[in-house]
């Protein structure tokens, strides 16, 4: 864990050079309004695929249909610009025009690059699958805000925290940072918040989730996998989703 803990200076740098590029090669690809209306796999019991949201067995957050023949899977970090706008961009088509036909399940994998990003995943994780989506969304839609904290922190405080025992430093950052008043506002009471923060098993299963995806080849965020193949090229929605288009069919 201590490896997560950076100056102040060297965090924000990371913010930017963790990230992928927002460059791609869209040439010879449809655009998604090329193709016909999506099939759509109906939900049971009249439902909504978008409500069905769980665990996986890679530590990530699922939504959608298990089942969805095309499987789309976002590595991303809390605190990358470039992770926000896509978030910006596409959640809302993600959830309201792929998941819910049935045909795409959308899981979110945390890639963590940093203590604040540490901090900020174990908080939007802290309350399980059912509000992690909507709370990653407001996550990302006020990163600029919420960073402000970080970014107003001196190099005497950052170096302090350094000097902590390992297991109180990502409290002790998300103190600082004032995420907890940050996510009090969103529905996670304190309480709860700094017991998410220190939850040493929580730390190791975010840590292990960026091993195996560095494994994988991951180098960056966003990137993404559909039905367990790195998108190469596709760092925006608008390479994205012509991608996701061609594996529906």
């Amino acid at each position: 864990m201590k490896a997560l803990i950076t100056t102040a200076t060297a965090t924000l740098t990371l913010l930017l050079a963790g990230c992928g590029s927002e460059g791609g090669d869209t040439a010879n690809v449809a655009t998604a309004a090329d193709s016909g209306p999506i099939e759509q796999i109906p939900a049971p019991n009249g439902g909504d695929w978008t409500q069905v949201v769980s665990a996986t067995p890679e530590g990530g957050f699922i939504m959608g249909n298990p089942d969805a023949p095309v499987k789309l899977v976002e590595y991303a970090s809390m605190t990358c610009p470039h992770c926000a706008a896509f978030s910006g961009d596409a959640s809302e088509a993600i959830k309201n025009e792929y998941v819910k036909s049935g045909q795409v399940s959308f899981e979110f994998r945390n890639f963590v690059l940093n203590g604040i990003d540490m901090a900020a995943s174990l908080l939007a994780r802290c309350q399980g699958p059912g509000p992690f989506f909507q709370l990653t969304d407001q996550v990302f839609a006020a990163q600029d805000q919420w960073m402000q904290g970080f970014q107003n922190m001196s190099e005497a405080t950052a170096q302090q925290l350094q000097t902590l025992p390992p297991e109180q430093q990502i409290p002790a950052l998300a103190e600082a940072g004032n995420l907890y008043s940050f996510f009090q506002m969103r529905g996670l009471p304190q309480a709860k918040a700094k017991a998410c923060v220190s939850d040493k098993q929580a730390v190791e299963q975010l840590v292990a989730m960026g091993q195996r995806a560095t494994d994988q080849g991951i180098q960056g965020t966003p990137t993404f996998m559909i039905n367990g193949e790195v998108v190469e090229g596709a760092a925006t929605w608008d390479q994205i989703e012509p991608r996701i288009r061609g594996a529906i069919g």
